[in-house]
């Protein structure tokens, strides 16, 4: 039987007037609450929350069994989202950061209070938007089983949907610079191998003890196990720009913890590979994404991005196969290499018209899924 999936998506709210991100998450829940309410009897499922910015919002799937019912859900939920914001006159953007210059809103909860006050300058700048992937688990020995083996394909992830060349007006030269962001955070990162729950659990129980962090809730861990739910969940991902790549993620996401489950079950060992080199990985998926190398974790050396994608796809393909997903990965990985990730696509908008704002307006699209583009004034 299949493992469940389900995605967790934040987006950056925007002014339509000029695609600068606009503090109306408050406003916008009001707003998807009544809708909500009007839709009880058409199985509707899964939700949209507040987030640590006020021009933030995300949303979550329910959990499914196949990619066709994900892709549904993740299409459903983006529409849900945007056609809410457009009652507050605001559009929503799969962007991982801003393309234009913003002052981020915290909103308002003691919770993000008190981040505020203790990690200042951090917490003030931070406007970044991951796409969390949760692949559900048969108990903790198995999860924390899959972490230790899934850890050193994290930083592929991150080079298939990087979508956040731009910050604050600038390209950072990064493809993805909400990991770099991120970098920024204490208990952000990869992680060393645990080897049991127990070590998992005596490590985040030190973490929280050490008050350098709130509670277990700011364990950023890049793969963790999840608070609410029997899932492992995967947050290395930028926000995809498409549903499309935000499926093809989920599903390698699945592929990655069914190949490691089997792997943990049967005893081999997971791979003894130093988190300093898996940082060096990651940093390098970041600046390159699909347009340079990516580093080997098997050898330490750079490869050309693509064959390390292709060493990904051999690795799970088995467990896709037994999903009936490998031709739906391959399908969308092939788009991918012609079309590029999220911050090829990006860059491509501001090569072409020389405006920011017509890279937010082309996200507004595209997370809409409208036919027409959009197009902001400044």
């Amino acid at each position: 039987m299949a493992r469940t999936l389900g995605v967790e998506e934040e987006m950056i709210l925007v002014d339509l007037h000029h695609g600068h991100p606009r503090p109306a998450s408050g406003e916008l829940l009001v707003h998807a609450a009544r809708r909500a309410n009007g839709l009880d009897d058409s199985g509707l499922t899964g939700a949209v929350e507040g987030e640590f910015k006020q021009q933030q919002i995300e949303t979550h799937t329910a959990p499914v069994a196949d990619l066709t019912s994900l892709t549904r859900e993740v299409s459903r939920w983006r529409g849900e989202v945007a056609a809410a914001a457009r009652l507050t006159g605001s559009g929503v953007a799969a962007l991982a950061t801003s393309p234009l210059p913003v002052q981020p809103v915290i909103a308002a909860s003691p919770r993000y209070a008190w981040m505020e006050d203790r990690y200042q300058q951090t917490a003030r700048e931070h406007l970044v938007c991951g796409c969390h992937v949760h692949v559900s688990v048969d108990g903790d020995e198995e999860g924390v089983g899959v972490l230790d083996r899934i850890r050193v394909w994290l930083p592929t992830l991150l080079a298939l949907s990087a979508n956040s060349p731009f910050w604050n007006g600038t390209d950072t030269g990064f493809a993805s610079y909400r990991a770099q962001a991120l970098a920024r955070w204490p208990s952000w990162g990869p992680t060393d191998r645990f080897g049991s729950a127990e070590a998992y659990h005596r490590l985040v129980h030190d973490m929280v003890q050490s008050a350098v962090i709130l509670d277990e809730k700011m364990v950023y861990f890049d793969a963790r196990l999840a608070q609410r739910y029997p899932t492992v969940e995967i947050r290395t991902a930028d926000v995809c720009f498409t549903v499309e790549d935000a499926v093809l993620v989920a599903a390698l996401c699945r592929g990655l913890v069914e190949t490691a489950a089997q792997e943990w079950s049967s005893g081999r060992e997971a791979p003894a590979v130093p988190t300093q080199l898996l940082r060096l990985a990651a940093w390098q998926s970041a600046r390159d994404g699909l347009e340079g190398s990516l580093v080997d974790w098997r050898t330490g050396l750079p490869r050309p991005c693509w064959s390390v994608v292709d060493s990904l796809l051999e690795h799970v393909g088995p467990a896709l196969q037994a999903t009936g997903d490998l031709e739906v990965v391959q399908e969308g990985l092939a788009r991918v290499r012609r079309e590029g990730n999220g911050a090829m696509r990006q860059r491509a908008v501001r090569a072409r018209t020389g405006r920011l704002a017509d890279v937010v307006a082309d996200s507004v699209r595209e997370t809409a899924l409208e036919v027409e583009p959009q197009r902001v004034e400044a």
